[in-house]
């Protein structure tokens, strides 16, 4: 997880709150497009095939927004 930048950390912190790529995108003021990029990045830096399994990495971690 230390290999994840801010923006995606802030990503899956959203990811753990149960947040869609629209959500994502509003909460953090960019396109949904770019959320769906960043989803698709924090995916692949964890090793995780889904969403859901992202979120259940960042609930345990203690990953939460700002």
């Amino acid at each position: 997880m230390a290999s994840l930048t801010a923006r995606e950390r802030d990503v899956l912190a959203c990811l753990g709150a149960g947040m869609s790529n629209a959500d994502v995108a509003v909460a953090l003021g960019i396109t949904e497009a770019t959320a769906k990029t960043h989803v698709s990045r924090v995916l692949a830096k964890l090793g995780r095939s889904s969403r859901m399994q992202a979120a259940v990495v960042a609930v345990e971690a203690g990953v939460t927004l700002g």
